[in-house]
């Protein structure tokens, strides 16, 4: 309904409609964490979509126009532009999403982290041209620093990919207003890695970085899988999500963005560390206890548990 529609107030109706349908399968376990993440998620995007609606009305009062693409009123835009960064997570309103995401399980989780940024951002997308560039640079640029120095010393592995997901949302933010075919272009390629690495850790029931220590001998292919997924997500060559981050800083240097373009970098080195230490712990350290998983020819398909 987002998607196909022109008049916010029907764009409205499916954000909100978006919300309620995730809340079920985030309370379904009936997990004390469970309820909580649930409670805050509701709380955010009511108070969000409240936000935008405030805006879209904000900008019929002064322009008489219901219409997505033709949003005229600088303050509308800009309340509506922070609205939408409130729903995906994005600094300086990101302090919600590790919060949630850490109370869910991975397959909700990859749920959140996917499937729910697509109507917010094809929202952004439609006002990105009347937006003021220095405030989508501004939100990019905090969100990739900010994302970055937040997983540093994590442990919990949904935290970290709640963190990565702030990260590569700034990447996209600050490009959408100059090349909005190549955010979504990395919109589409950060969410088949993001699904692949959620799957992983779900095949695996992963949680925390102890646990993952102990998944190379379990099996050595979906580790390196992972390795793999990790550096793609933190933007080595030659992999994927390296070309998407050079096309991006290539795309800034055209429009001379060169102190913005330095700092995402910097930013993406200090990010780079914790994927790293997420490969480095997957592949080399074996942490100093007992294995409890059962041997894969002994072991069943449990259901998703919150730990």
């Amino acid at each position: 309904l987002t998607f196909l529609s022109s008049h916010w107030l029907l764009a409205w109706m499916g954000l909100e409609i978006s919300t309620l349908a995730i809340l079920p399968l985030m309370a379904q376990h009936h997990h004390p964490r469970a309820s909580e993440a649930t409670t805050k998620y509701l709380l955010i995007q009511a108070c969000a979509t409240g936000m935008l609606l405030f805006a879209t009305t904000l900008n019929a009062w002064t322009d008489m126009m219901w219409n997505i693409v033709e949003m005229k009123d600088s303050m509308a835009i800009a309340l509506a532009t922070l609205a939408l960064a409130l729903k995906l997570g994005l600094a300086p309103f990101h302090f919600w999403l590790p919060e949630v995401m850490q109370g869910l399980d991975l397959t909700t989780g990859l749920i959140l982290a996917t499937w729910q940024k697509l109507a917010p951002f094809a929202l952004l997308f439609q006002i990105s041209h009347a937006t003021l560039p220095s405030l989508l640079t501004a939100i990019g640029l905090t969100s990739a620093a900010l994302a970055a120095w937040g997983g540093l010393n994590q442990t919990q592995l949904r935290k970290i990919l709640a963190y990565s997901s702030t990260a590569h949302l700034g990447w996209m933010i600050i490009i959408i207003q100059y090349s909005p075919n190549l955010a979504m272009l990395s919109l589409g390629i950060y969410i088949f890695m993001t699904m692949a690495a959620f799957l992983i850790l779900k095949e695996t029931s992963s949680t925390k970085i102890s646990v993952l220590s102990l998944s190379w001998s379990k099996g050595p292919m979906m580790a390196a899988t992972l390795i793999l997924i990790l550096l793609s997500l933190a933007g080595l060559p030659p992999l994927t999500g390296f070309m998407i981050k050079w096309y991006i800083l290539e795309e800034m240097t055209k429009q001379g963005m060169f102190l913005p373009a330095t700092l995402i970098v910097m930013s993406a080195l200090i990010s780079l560390y914790f994927y790293i230490r997420l490969g480095y712990f997957t592949t080399i350290t074996l942490f100093p206890n007992t294995t409890k998983i059962k041997t894969l020819w002994r072991r069943k398909n449990k259901p998703d548990k919150i730990t």
